[in-house]
């Protein structure tokens, strides 16, 4: 289930429900982008990654003053030896990193969004990248889909048994278990798009 809730909401510790703040955009990549008055653009991985990954071992951060296009590699989130890499969702200037999630990752394990950013970008090409993020229902349904295609991926690469796939369950840290082959098409899969 995928719902739209204030992102102070955000806050409800591993619920199975894949929550979406309002008024925050999402990338195809699974990146949330939240986009200030003056066009910084706060950047960190959404719920269904969070979700999806599991446990955070640590985060790669990008280099202050990076300048990057949309599309490119931005940051790692990584669990053990192994990394998950977001592409920017924007292009810009990375201008502030949240190091404070350094010392708290645990914050992560209750909400990607709103304190848990990752780093904050002045965009330079905003006007013609919005329109490729999504934002309230069109999110929504991005989500469902990817909902979708999961469970197609975990039915063909048998990471799951048939009575879990048919019942539509997913569980919180299923890329925990995934083995390194599996784990690499599932970060490619939703995670690593241009």
């Amino acid at each position: 289930k995928v719902h739209i809730t204030h992102p102070k909401e955000t806050t409800e510790a591993k619920t199975p429900e894949f929550l979406i703040p309002g008024g925050v955009f999402i990338s195809e990549g699974h990146c949330w982008a939240n986009i200030n008055e003056e066009g910084m653009v706060k950047v960190g991985f959404d719920d269904f990654a969070r979700k999806l990954i599991g446990k955070i071992d640590a985060i790669e951060f990008p280099n202050l003053g990076l300048s990057i296009k949309k599309g490119q590699s931005l940051f790692a989130v990584k669990q053990g030896n192994r990394r998950v890499i977001f592409n920017a969702p924007v292009s810009g200037e990375v201008k502030e990193i949240n190091k404070l999630l350094n010392t708290d990752l645990e914050s992560i394990e209750f909400s990607p969004c709103e304190d848990n950013w990752i780093c904050q970008i002045d965009a330079e090409e905003l006007d013609g990248e919005v329109s490729q993020l999504k934002i309230g229902k069109a999110a929504v349904t991005f989500y469902q889909e990817d909902i979708e295609r999961l469970q197609t991926l975990k039915k063909k690469i048998k990471t799951a048994s048939e009575e879990d796939i048919a019942n539509g369950h997913l569980y919180i840290g299923e890329m925990e278990k995934l083995d390194d082959v599996s784990w690499k098409r599932y970060s490619e899969e939703f995670f690593e798009k241009r």
